[in-house]
């Protein structure tokens, strides 16, 4: 089986609102890689009992924690939906979005090709 059928479907979607497993950070998801694309430096600096396998799809968000907004890339293993309802207040999801509904950005026509 070649490499290309064994990559599994994402179970997130661009625009969805989710939250880290462990971590206390949420954050809106703006790209999404169907295995891990980011560097080996990155990937060794996870501590190894937390570090998640390489196999399944990586998610980018534009992230935020009580003090602070900034872009992650986190496994979907440690992600969940989350059904709060609060918007995401990172700067950036207004160039990327449109607006919110059921919870779920809209992403922007503009920057769909």
């Amino acid at each position: 089986m070649d490499k290309v059928s064994q990559v599994r479907a994402a179970k997130f979607a661009i625009g969805q609102i989710v939250k880290h497993r462990i971590y206390p950070f949420r954050g809106v998801i703006f790209d999404v890689d169907p295995t891990f694309n980011n560097s080996e430096e990155w990937w060794e600096s996870i501590p190894e009992e937390v570090r998640p396998k390489k196999d399944q799809p990586f998610y980018h968000l534009f992230a935020e924690n009580a003090q602070t907004t900034y872009e992650a890339y986190v496994s979907e293993q440690n992600l969940l939906l989350d059904d709060s309802g609060i918007p995401v207040s990172h700067p950036a999801v207004k160039d990327f979005f449109t607006g919110i509904e059921d919870g779920h950005y809209i992403f922007s026509p503009r920057l769909q090709s």
